[in-house]
This record gives C-alpha cells, sequence and structure tokens, in this order.
C-alpha cells in the first residue's frame, strides 16, 4: 500500500511539488553543508581555534556539522520519517547514545595521548 511522502525539510520551512525536487533540496543543503566544512578545514579560523569542553571550537563544529548530515540522510533518503514512531526512536537514540560513546572516546584517548607528546615520554604501545 502505497502512501504519499512528505515534500518538506527543515520541519515544513522548504516545502517542495514533488520528490525530484526534494532529494535535489536535500542534495543541496547536504552540499552546503559540506562546502562549509570543506572551507573551514582549509582556513582554519583563529577565532574557532580556542578550546571548549577539551576540544577546538572548530572540531565541535565539525561534528555538529556530521550529525546534521546524518540525521538528513537518515530521515530523508533513508524515509526515516515515514516509519512508525517505535522504530524512529529504536534508531535515532541508538545513534546519539553511540555518537556521544564516540566523542567520550575521542576526548579520553586524545587527551592521553597530548599528554603523552607533550610531557616528551613517547611510547609506541598505547
Amino acid at each position: 500500500m502505497a502512501h504519499a511522502h512528505k515534500l518538506e525539510i527543515f520541519r515544513g520551512l522548504l516545502k517542495f511539488k514533488s520528490n525530484t525536487q526534494k532529494i535535489w533540496g536535500v542534495l543541496i543543503l547536504l552540499s552546503i553543508i559540506t562546502a562549509i566544512e570543506v572551507v573551514l578545514g582549509i582556513y582554519k579560523p583563529e577565532a574557532l581555534e580556542a578550546k571548549v569542553i577539551g576540544m577546538k571550537l572548530l572540531n565541535w563544529i565539525f561534528i555538529i556539522l556530521t550529525i546534521v548530515k546524518a540525521y538528513y540522510i537518515t530521515w530523508d533518503f533513508m524515509h526515516m520519517r515515514d516509519e512508525t514512531k517505535g522504530l524512529r526512536r529504536a534508531v535515532i537514540w541508538t545513534g546519539v547514545f553511540l555518537i556521544c560513546y564516540l566523542i567520550f572516546i575521542l576526548l579520553q584517548e586524545g587527551g592521553y595521548i597530548e599528554g603523552v607528546y607533550s610531557s616528551g615520554f613517547i611510547k609506541r604501545d598505547f
């Protein structure tokens, strides 16, 4: 049984007339986010070098933009918006906890490695 897909993004702020237009709209949105990431990665503005919660602000921006891209890929291209509420929550909350865990590992291990290198004691087996 076929049903109509919702043809909007940004919680209804942008509406499209067909699925083809919506696909192009999401592709353009993802391309803009990727372009922002590339420009920030190339230029690395000094203002974003400040440390926030153990990491540079620029790294936090990269993490947040990557999560936004993953959300839109899952929500629109994998048709998560058309699934039942329980399945959506199971997929999204699993991803949220996994991302939080990976950020925790990144901060812990990165801090340890930075401490090893800054103290001048370099071991090969960390």
